[in-house]
């Protein structure tokens, strides 16, 4: 892979575009589910491990949650288990074509997830891990065809909350890191508003406070010759432009 400027214009990659989207409408969610849903509340600062072993279960039981991360709140579920994930398409109501990020508990994670990895995928990773930005990877053989995005690819992040890493690292597999919301619709910062929004819907709410809610991740494509801006966010495009001149 080269380290040529980055280019923002890939139609291809609209699906991508569009999922990465910061919106704003109102949030509404009209799905019924027959759902008991425990909330648990977290110093996300200092997570006990009780209460990650909480999480855990649930993650490995095929169950889904909703959990605080450093830019917005998301719906987790077992990056491998397609039930758990087509859960999540239906909840959001998302198109079967816009697919679906994941985060890691650390670098190495990425071997078994990601296949043709390039040399600047682990220069980016050494350089803004864990942190706010999203590198897109082809995706190996192990992964569900309904969280792929444009050419069998995958959006990957290690984040910056230790306990987050703490989780992964206690349940082994990566989880999906899609927002809480309707697809197409604002984030969601405010845990009130989960409760209000997902109490029945998911299996557990995480309730970490409020999150930073500023930017989300910037998301770059790797999976070409030439590296592509997907989503400016977090990570700003200047500070990319200049780490890979």
């Amino acid at each position: 892979m080269g380290t040529g400027p980055i280019s923002t214009q890939a139609p291809f990659y609209s699906n991508y575009v569009l999922f990465f989207t910061f919106f704003s409408l109102p949030l509404t969610i009209n799905i019924e589910m027959d759902i008991k849903t425990r909330v648990i509340k977290i110093n996300t600062a200092l997570v006990e491990l009780d209460k990650i072993k909480i999480v855990a279960k649930v993650l490995q039981t095929e169950g889904m949650i909703a959990y605080p991360t450093d830019t917005f709140y998301g719906l987790g579920v077992s990056c491998f288990s397609e039930k758990a994930i087509q859960r999540i398409y239906r909840l959001k109501k998302r198109e079967p074509s816009k697919p679906i990020s994941i985060i890691i508990s650390d670098i190495n994670m990425v071997r078994d997830i990601g296949k043709d990895i390039p040399s600047l995928f682990w220069k980016m990773a050494g350089e803004f891990w864990p942190g706010p930005l999203t590198l897109v990877l082809k995706a190996s053989s192990t992964l569900p065809a309904g969280l792929l995005g444009p050419r069998d690819s995958i959006g990957i992040r290690q984040p910056a909350p230790a306990w987050i890493r703490e989780l992964l690292e206690e349940i082994a597999f990566p989880i999906t890191a899609t927002s809480a919301n309707i697809s197409g619709e604002k984030e969601i910062a405010d845990p009130e508003i989960i409760r209000d929004s997902f109490y029945g819907l998911v299996d557990l709410i995480v309730d970490g406070g409020e999150t930073r809610g500023i930017l989300p991740s910037t998301v770059v494509d790797l999976t070409s010759a030439r590296p592509v801006i997907l989503r400016e966010g977090a990570v700003p495009r200047s500070v990319l432009l200049k780490y890979l001149e």
